[in-house]
């Protein structure tokens, strides 16, 4: 089962963009993920259209199954 994180923010503009990591450590806290979102708003690493990250809006685990057929 692959699974992914999804960072959740709010630019300055006030859109909403999702950052996504694979494969999180399975023992990730919430204050780990919001010390994290926080430190990348803080450090203006990313921008959209020129605006900066502003707001952590959320987070989450989403879990997917492939099942893969030879043809």
């Amino acid at each position: 089962m692959a699974k992914t994180l999804e960072l959740i923010f709010q630019t300055a503009a006030g859109k909403d963009v999702t950052l996504s990591v694979d494969e999180p450590r399975e023992n990730v806290t919430e204050q780990e993920m919001l010390a994290g979102m926080q430190a990348i708003i803080a450090q203006n690493i990313f921008e959209v259209q020129g605006s900066p990250f502003s707001l952590a809006k959320g987070a989450r685990v989403v879990e997917r199954n492939v099942v893969e057929y030879e043809l």
